[in-house]
């Protein structure tokens, strides 16, 4: 067997390692094991890549191997899982780029002369260039405004979608223009800059309730350009690898859209979402007052129930009271209540993001339902415990038409018997609107830091 032989072999095993863990990554039981596959497969494109008599620096790629290694352990470990989103966000802008900048490299060296690249190059070249360049600004704000270093609500100008459109206009017009044969190297730089402004134009103006949606179709976005790349060097591995990632992008996008009632356009353009920043006082706005409560109270209604469901939101992961809430589960357990967990679709600031911290405290998967398969057991739940979330348990998505969330799927915690939301204040959601259930007569608020109140809660219940 040649060695072309064993490189094609090399990718085809990392192909099948990256169809086997994506699909292992669609539960969290095997998700794990679905991750490792996946990073074996790579290093055998790595490996084949090296062997490659094509290749030649081997300086250039080892010291890139190296860089990336030490940079992808240290983040692993020294990054909170409070600030994975930001970190996926910023993984995935810097593999646009490099899409962006590989096909910008490559277009250089097969322009020697004017109208000399094949049609079908060039529009794969200038595909990638566009679409990575648009990834890589676009991801970066997305990490600015999830790290909290530009603001979280949506940031226009006045008619933001002309704005939007024009510069979209501009970029296709001047990516035409070169695809019929006016191949000019500096003109490809300025369509690439056009589209870095695209892409922050068109997430700036996202709020902070979408980011779970626009981190999916940036994610998207980057394998669409990473399997154009793979057209442009001939390599099966990146046109495989980049197809599994736009195709499953594009999937959850679109299922996260359902699952907030949105069309895509709607969250490109729509500019929902205020960051979350408004504060008002308790039952300020309301005709119902809100009746606040203590860890105490909150203590019988737990240790006395038949069935509790647990709902996550981002204040539990930014509170880091995951491993508390799971020793506030294991009491409860221990004295014969059924605990369960509902996670809504797009509760955290990326998709799975409640998967995730709840499996770091290890969190029995058989305890986590989703949204379809928990909300008909509302109705039988005695007490519903509701941390952190606000949007996504508000019935004014049922009761209210004409409320910015009306027809956005939410879990139905208001059918339980009892309800205890942990919150630091009144504070609206990112869809910027006060919480219906926050007044609703059943409904027990317990202000404060929701991991002291989780340790008060775990105090108090060994007290009953």
């Amino acid at each position: 067997m040649s060695r072309s032989d064993l490189i094609q072999l090399a990718y085809l095993v990392c192909a099948a390692c990256f169809i086997i863990g994506l699909r292992r990554l669609s539960t969290p039981a095997t998700a794990r094991s679905g991750n490792r596959i996946a990073a074996v497969g790579m290093a055998f494109a790595v490996v084949a890549t090296l062997v490659d008599r094509n290749v030649t620096s081997f300086g250039w790629i080892v010291g890139g191997v190296a860089v990336g290694t030490v940079l992808g352990a240290v983040g692993a470990r020294r990054v909170k899982m409070t600030a994975m989103p930001q970190m996926v966000a910023l993984f995935n802008g810097v593999g646009g780029g490099a899409a962006a900048l590989i096909a910008a490299s490559d277009y250089h060296d097969m322009v020697p002369l004017p109208g000399s690249l094949p049609a079908r190059i060039s529009v794969t070249v200038l595909f990638s260039a566009v679409i990575g360049s648009i990834s890589f600004s676009g991801s970066m704000i997305a990490f600015a405004k999830l790290q909290g270093m530009i603001a979280g609500r949506p940031v226009t100008v006045p008619g933001q979608r002309a704005v939007t459109g024009s510069v979209f206009a501009v970029v296709l017009a001047l990516s035409v223009y070169l695809a019929a044969g006016h191949d000019q190297q500096g003109l490809l730089w300025v369509t690439m800059a056009i589209a870095l402004v695209l892409g922050v134009v068109m997430v700036m103006a996202i709020g902070g309730a979408d980011m779970p949606v626009v981190i999916s179709l940036l994610n998207s976005f980057t394998g669409l350009a990473t399997a154009s790349t793979g057209f442009v060097l001939d390599n099966n591995v990146l046109i495989i690898a980049g197809t599994l990632v736009g195709a499953s992008g594009m999937l959850l996008t679109q299922m996260m859209g359902r699952a907030m009632n949105r069309s895509l356009a709607n969250v490109v353009f729509g500019a929902f979402g205020t960051g979350g920043e408004m504060q008002v006082a308790a039952g300020a706005g309301s005709s119902s007052p809100v009746r606040a409560t203590t860890a105490d109270d909150v203590a019988i209604m737990l240790a006395y129930a038949r069935r509790v469901v647990i709902v996550p939101g981002y204040g539990l992961a930014v509170a880091q009271a995951q491993h508390n809430v799971r020793e506030l589960a294991d009491l409860l357990e221990r004295r014969g209540v059924d605990v369960r967990y509902a996670i809504h679709p797009v509760a955290g600031r990326m998709p799975g993001h409640m998967n995730v911290l709840l499996a770091e405290a290890d969190v029995p998967y058989t305890q986590l339902y989703e949204m379809d398969d928990i909300n008909d057991e509302f109705s039988r739940t005695d007490v519903s415990l509701v941390i952190g979330a606000n949007d996504v348990v508000n019935p004014a998505a049922r009761n209210t038409p004409g409320s910015p969330i009306y027809g956005m799927p939410v879990l139905r915690v208001d059918d339980s018997a009892a309800v205890v939301v942990l919150k630091r204040g009144m504070s609206t959601g990112f869809a910027g609107i006060e919480n219906e259930l926050f007044v609703d007569p059943k409904t027990s608020m317990l202000f404060g830091d929701a991991k002291e109140s989780v340790i008060a809660l775990a105090t108090a219940v060994k007290n009953v």
